[in-house]
């Protein structure tokens, strides 16, 4: 899945670090990211020594947010014009971003990119926030209020009915692809209880033996996901909610289309099913 870059090791501990010249630095600017432009058309993320280049003032006074094996990336929300050579292009653009390993840290720095360009202010007393130093969070100096970083989150349920799975297609957005009953977990819920309200809400049927299945971050949606695969309990009769979704349509193992690729964890619970790996 996205966040599979072994060899590499993804270390999320807040252990601040100087930046040095090949370290990547995130430029974070109304929901878009700044990319450095390749001579073969894509885009990377620059470094230190390409800001200093063209004497970005992002070089100075950089925030830390995390380090793949030795490379250390840094957040800045300074506004920046578009300038020669490089470009804005919205996070989305690491879903498609090579190497895999740059990626997966691209779409993570974008997460925490806008949750620090949204939390500039504190929600108790309107006061400014300001970076705490000791660990990640923001810190109003004024009233004490001390705030993390935002994950939503979310439960995915693969629906069985003998051998059979239950896609979807969502009714908004750009996706189009199959996809499984998913939704936010609510406040006071398990994410159980959140599995059955969602599949009842959005395809008006009720499940049992509730299994988890895996877990993975995603940072598209500032999201948590949460896999379970789910048997169907009682009629198969589905009452499509047409504010979510498109379509919902049981599918036999044979007939489900192999995965388009092991991205995202909604594909790879489609792609173990049709495999047999769960039943």
């Amino acid at each position: 899945m996205f966040q599979d870059i072994e060899p590499h090791k993804f270390s999320c501990e807040y252990v601040p670090t100087t930046p040095k010249a090949g370290d990547r630095v995130l430029i974070y600017n109304d929901a878009a990211v700044l990319m450095k432009c390749k001579d073969n058309g894509g885009f990377e993320l620059p470094t230190l020594s390409d800001l200093e280049e063209i004497n970005h003032p992002a070089a100075d006074g950089l925030q830390y947010l995390f380090s793949i094996d030795d490379n250390a990336f840094f957040l800045t929300l300074q506004k920046q014009e578009r300038c020669p050579g490089f470009v804005f292009k919205s996070p989305q653009v690491f879903r498609k971003f090579e190497p895999g390993w740059l990626a997966f840290a691209g779409a993570t720095a974008a997460h925490l990119g806008q949750w620090y360009a949204q939390r500039r202010f504190c929600g108790k007393c309107s006061a400014p926030l300001s970076h705490k130093p000791d660990e990640r969070a923001l810190l109003c100096k004024a009233c004490g209020l001390v705030e993390y970083p935002k994950i939503a989150p979310v439960v995915i349920a693969g629906i069985i009915y003998g051998d059979r799975l239950l896609l979807t297609r969502n009714a908004a957005g750009t996706y189009r692809q199959y996809a499984l009953v998913a939704g936010y977990v609510e406040i006071g819920e398990t994410l159980e209880d959140a599995v059955r309200r969602e599949v009842l809400e959005e395809v008006g049927l009720h499940v049992k033996n509730i299994r988890y299945y895996k877990s993975q971050p995603w940072a598209f949606s500032g999201s948590l996901l949460s896999g379970f695969f789910v048997e169907l309990d009682g009629s198969d009769q589905i009452t499509l909610d047409t504010r979510e979704l498109s379509e919902a349509v049981w599918l036999r193992r044979e007939d489900i289309p192999p995965a388009p690729s092991g991205f995202s964890l909604t594909w790879t619970m489609i792609e173990a099913f049709r495999l047999g790996q769960v039943s």
